[in-house]
């Protein structure tokens, strides 16, 4: 088994289309996804980076959200980890599992990778 990667990391932002066009504009990054919700997906190729639109609610906080590790087999994490990482639900094209570290952060395990199949 190789080592897990990072290969995501998430901002919660005010306004993801903004954001999303600074990181294309200004790094060449390339938009890949967008969510009903309008959260926005860029990749540099090797890392994505999640824009998440806040709600106007405003039930989370903007700044840092989570990362992602792409692993070969979620199987091995799912009993060594305390507590157990939790399937995520829904359509998600991404992520299959959502886990907290010691410190509460939350992190996501994904066997099939962060990128569309066309990247």
């Amino acid at each position: 088994m190789t080592r897990p990667r990072l290969r995501h990391i998430a901002f919660v932002v005010q306004d993801a289309k903004e954001m999303a066009d600074f990181y294309t504009s200004r790094f060449g990054m390339e938009l890949f996804h967008t969510d009903p919700d309008g959260s926005h997906f860029v990749t540099d190729g090797y890392i994505n980076l999640a824009l998440i639109q806040q709600r106007l609610d405003g039930d989370v906080p903007t700044g840092f959200n989570h990362f992602g590790f792409h692993v070969d087999n979620v199987a091995p994490y799912l009993d060594s980890l305390e507590p157990r990482p939790a399937l995520r639900g829904g359509d998600r094209p991404f992520a299959e599992y959502r886990a907290i570290d010691p410190e509460g952060n939350w992190f996501d395990l994904s066997a099939h990778g962060y990128l569309p199949p066309s990247l």
